[in-house]
């Protein structure tokens, strides 16, 4: 969902989330991911490295952007486009 259209409170399904369309609902429940309330606590870098080891490939960087615009959501910040991320995790992770 765009993430100017969320509202936390409505927020029941993982297409209800920021930034999250029904592809990356599917890689979420790849991971057993099934609910929103499952990624409090979560560390989105955990989850990047996770999927691409589930899947046996390196994921596209900004799976990872997205995954810290969600789990920083879920933990209480305001929704972001996922691109909010991007100089954080190149940063941090170093991947371009």
């Amino acid at each position: 969902m765009h993430p100017a259209k969320v509202v936390r409170e409505q927020v029941k399904q993982l297409t209800d989330l920021p930034n999250i369309g029904k592809a990356m609902a599917g890689d979420l429940q790849r991971l057993g991911i099934s609910t929103p309330q499952q990624l409090h606590g979560r560390d989105p870098y955990a989850l990047y490295l996770a999927l691409c080891e589930l899947t046996g490939e390196r994921q596209d960087p900004c799976v990872l952007d997205v995954f810290i615009a969600i789990t920083r959501f879920v933990n209480g910040e305001d929704a972001a486009p996922w691109w909010y991320y991007t100089a954080e995790r190149k940063a941090r992770y170093q991947l371009k």
